[in-house]
């Protein structure tokens, strides 16, 4: 009798343990960082929130404090605020379907934000052309998204584009001013950070020059391949081959990358443009003739691998069952 009694004790408070674990994550603090099968408390998170139902708008809710963000699988934008073409349908110029907004409440946690420094202020631009949006719009829909989902958090990447027009201070200046007015919602550490020491937050990755440490440097930037940036604190690997003369080559980059970040086991930060362009009608760049190539391999490639580390993923035209695959390899 004390046997079965013990047995419905134990059974209800499994069954309670399981309720909870449903509907919330644990404190990573009350867990031991590797428990006795080997098995690594944010593993085990992983494992326990499976059967979670995830929302795109607020999915690293599901994830413990104590992961770094190198060891998250992102989906991201590359020129995040370029959803206009001069002329119009020409395939130049536009990357995105999707605002800013949208693209948040989708899954993208990566922001590509391309600036022209002009009237000491940040005019979003691909190449010369205006997209009709300044970096202010951009901080809205930013500011907005996190305080609406403070679990979430926001890897911008911030790089000069085209050319600066009658300015008085330097990019480093006018970017700070923007900081200045909301400082509490950026971390400018300049070390890869773990989640919970960036939720609520945008943390830069700073594609241009500073007279101060800012951000994860990401300066020397290397042009149209794939390359390392060996910062203390934040390294960095880079797929960036965008001037794409045959699609099955850059998808071979984007899969190496894409195995190398899965089987990697530092904190190293990989980031993997799967975006690009090939040359089209009078050797005018064509933007779609790639990702409409590159897309269908990535929705392939993640349908058949479904869980993993594999890093940021920069995307053109990213749309929700894209960004939904790339997220669910998480959990």
């Amino acid at each position: 009798m004390f046997k079965n009694h013990m047995r419905r004790f134990t059974t209800m408070s499994l069954s309670i343990a399981t309720a909870s674990l449903f509907f919330s994550c644990s404190d990573a603090s009350t867990e031991r960082e590797v428990n006795d099968n080997g098995i690594t408390s944010v593993e085990k998170a992983n494992y326990r929130n499976a059967a979670l139902p995830i929302a795109m708008n607020s999915w690293m809710s599901g994830l413990q404090d104590n992961i770094s963000i190198s060891r998250i699988s992102i989906p991201g934008t590359h020129d995040s605020g370029a959803t206009r073409e001069i002329p119009s349908n020409s395939g130049t110029a536009k990357t995105q379907n999707l605002s800013i907004g949208e693209q948040l409440n989708t899954g993208v946690r990566f922001l590509d934000i391309r600036c022209r420094h002009i009237d000491n202020s940040f005019a979003i631009h691909h190449g010369p052309i205006y997209q009709n949006l300044n970096f202010d719009d951009v901080l809205t829909a930013c500011y907005s998204f996190l305080e609406s989902h403070p679990s979430e958090t926001i890897i911008m990447s911030v790089k000069e584009e085209y050319d600066a027009s009658n300015t008085t201070r330097s990019f480093e200046s006018t970017f700070d001013s923007y900081i200045q007015k909301n400082p509490s919602k950026w971390d400018l550490g300049t070390n890869i950070p773990n989640l919970g020491q960036v939720r609520g937050k945008i943390k830069l990755l700073r594609r241009f020059s500073a007279g101060t440490a800012k951000g994860i440097n990401a300066t020397s930037w290397a042009d149209n391949t794939t390359f390392e940036i060996n910062n203390n604190g934040a390294p960095m690997k880079v797929q960036d081959y965008y001037k794409v003369t045959n699609n099955d080559d850059k998808w071979a980059g984007i899969s190496s990358l894409l195995n190398e970040a899965k089987n990697d086991g530092s904190n190293k930060l990989f980031v993997n443009f799967t975006s690009g362009y090939k040359p089209g009608i009078f050797g005018i760049p064509s933007i779609p003739t790639v990702s409409n190539s590159i897309n269908p391999k990535l929705k392939t490639f993640f349908q058949t691998n479904t869980q993993g580390t594999y890093g940021v993923m920069p995307i053109d035209f990213v749309n929700a069952e894209l960004s939904e695959l790339i997220v669910k390899t998480n959990f």
